[in-house]
């Protein structure tokens, strides 16, 4: 059996009720298992318990689509359309439309799948030295990738932490050993532990990932990887000088490349982005997500750029005036007929990122309106798009950032300036407030439509401010977090709820 198939392990398929009981962990389909008796004894049943890991990530809860899209509709980046009726509420900002229970259960599957890899290891046979580093390495970067997407969602950021003599939220849950039976998943109820807590131990298991990895793809973990979520990482945690040291090591490093110009352009339209250090990779043409809830579909009504009439997605989500803005962007009619989809384009201004913007279809009476096209059909199958979980262009901002909070000032600047150059644009002199501000605004046009935004106005206090729809949600508002999935806090005692649910 191919080991990409594998996507379970019965061991590891008690899923979320290590944290109370939430039913479907118990939905196991058996022809997706193997037995558990010696599952992880050897190297093939190793490599297929964390195959299924990697493969959690590409779940429409997670990279398939609500770490990017939803992320972005709680957050200024754009507006919906009513063409499917998806992300509506969450564009809205409406109670209880934020991450759903989904995301928490499958993550918590995931962590306890990685907890039994790295319990196992010891017994694994006929295993060498460099396979069990990379097996734990691997596993611990994912752990600390899985609670650092939690962490981030369900909890305040260490930068910004609202506390307004309410019951401490906390961080999340924190498990790094598995369970393999019913009644040890039901016996554990955690409390949250606390953000630091959690920072802690995704430092911890980074750390790891960097001594024990070297390179297999991008699609798989590395120790280059591991120092650019560090990065990140450190970054939302206030820890400017790691931030810049790891951003430092992660650009030293021969995972991914920095592109500029035309060629920042094409990598979008590569099925693996030359810019990646890590993303999630969908190989086959039955992982596609499919037509309704799948990146491509979110953002944009088109099935390819060779022919806009060809019937694609639904286009939900697409670019507000203040991206619009960015980017130059307007309609553009470049032949007739008028009806004729392929006959309209956009204006654009010379920032390279406005290339990643057209007009899509009226396939399905979307209106010929103004898209992104980050992700389209780019591995060669519709709806199923290769995902950049982290770019490399990313470390520039992250060090310039961490470098203004440092008080390294020329450094920001210049890093600032050097970064602009790479996307077409001049170069800027500002200092203080105005200097922070515009690398900011240099993360918003860089990674609009890719889930940064929301998760930047947070960890910074800012209020998420809309026009289209009218939003005003100040940083205050219980509405900043999700509330956690109600079954678990039913079957949890110990586990507190955010404000507000």
């Amino acid at each position: 059996m191919n080991i990409f198939k594998k996507a379970t392990l019965s061991v590891a398929l008690i899923g979320s009720v290590l944290l109370g009981g939430c039913e479907s962990g118990l939905q196991v389909d058996p022809r997706q298992s193997i037995d558990a008796s010696g599952a992880l004894n050897t190297p093939d049943a190793v490599d297929a318990a964390l195959n299924s890991v990697y493969a959690r990530l590409r779940s429409v809860r997670n990279y398939g689509r609500d770490l990017l899209a939803l992320s972005d509709a709680l957050a200024d980046v754009g507006q919906t359309t009513s063409n499917s009726g998806r992300l509506i509420s969450e564009n809205n900002n409406q109670p209880n439309a934020h991450f759903q229970a989904g995301f928490w259960q499958n993550s918590y599957y995931a962590i306890n799948e990685a907890n039994l890899i790295i319990d196992g290891l010891p017994g694994v046979q006929g295993a060498s030295a460099a396979q069990l580093a990379r097996w734990e390495g691997e596993a611990k970067f994912l752990r600390a990738l899985y609670y650092f997407d939690l962490v981030k969602v369900y909890s305040y950021i260490p930068t910004a932490i609202f506390q307004g003599g309410v019951i401490d939220q906390g961080g999340i849950p924190l498990v790094t050993e598995g369970v393999i039976t019913s009644g040890a998943a039901f016996n554990r109820q955690p409390a949250r532990a606390s953000i630091n807590e959690v920072y802690d131990q995704i430092y911890k298991d980074l750390e790891d990932a960097k001594r024990l990895l070297t390179s297999r793809g991008v699609q798989y973990a590395s120790s280059g990887a591991a120092s650019a979520l560090l990065s990140r990482v450190a970054l939302y945690k206030g820890d400017w000088t790691k931030a810049v040291s790891e951003s430092t090591l992660a650009l030293s490093s021969s995972v991914g490349t920095v592109l500029s110009g035309n060629a920042y352009v094409t990598g979008w339209r590569a099925a693996i982005n030359p810019e990646s250090m890590f993303e999630v990779r969908f190989a086959l043409a039955e992982e596609s997500i499919g037509v309704n809830e799948s990146l491509q579909s979110s953002y944009t009504a088109l099935l390819n750029l060779t022919n806009k009439n060809s019937q694609g997605g639904w286009g939900d989500f697409i670019p507000n005036a203040t991206v619009r803005g960015f980017f130059g962007l307007t309609q553009l009619q470049t032949g007739t007929p008028a009806s004729d989809n392929n006959n309209w384009d956009v204006n654009r201004n010379s920032d390279i990122r406005a290339q990643l913007y057209t007009t899509g279809n009226t396939v399905r009476g979307a209106g010929r309106q103004i898209e992104c096209t980050k992700f389209l059909s780019k591995s060669g199958f519709a709806y199923a798009d290769n995902v950049p979980v982290i770019r490399k262009s990313e470390m520039h901002l992250n060090r310039a950032e961490a470098n203004y909070r440092l008080g390294n000032t020329d450094l920001a600047l210049s890093e600032l300036n050097a970064f602009k150059a790479l996307r077409g644009l001049s170069a800027v002199t500002l200092s203080g407030q105005a200097l922070l501000d515009e690398i900011l605004l240099e993360r918003f046009k860089e990674f609009a439509f890719e889930g940064h935004r929301f998760f930047d106005l947070k960890r910074n206090g800012r209020a998420i401010v809309k026009t289209t729809p009218v939003v005003n949600v100040q940083f205050d508002d219980f509405r900043i977090l999700p509330p956690l999935p109600q079954r678990e806090v039913d079957g949890n005692p110990n586990l507190n709820q955010n404000r507000g649910y």
